[in-house]
């Protein structure tokens, strides 16, 4: 159980099409395009925050 190939990730796509239907793929993929960018942000944040405590630790 290790990548997905071409044919797994085609099938995956056509059962996310039957489920969801064409018109709300767009919605799907703005979602999860804004959840991934937010994801990205707070770790950047939490990393940064982290970052910042420890220096005001050592002084």
């Amino acid at each position: 159980m290790g990548s997905f190939g071409m044919q797994e990730l085609l099938i995956i796509l056509l059962i996310v099409v039957v489920l969801f239907g064409a018109a709300k793929l767009p919605q799907i993929g703005k979602g999860l395009g804004e959840g991934i960018r937010n994801f990205k942000t707070a770790v950047k944040d939490a990393a940064k925050e982290g970052k910042d405590t420890t220096d005001a630790d050592k002084k």
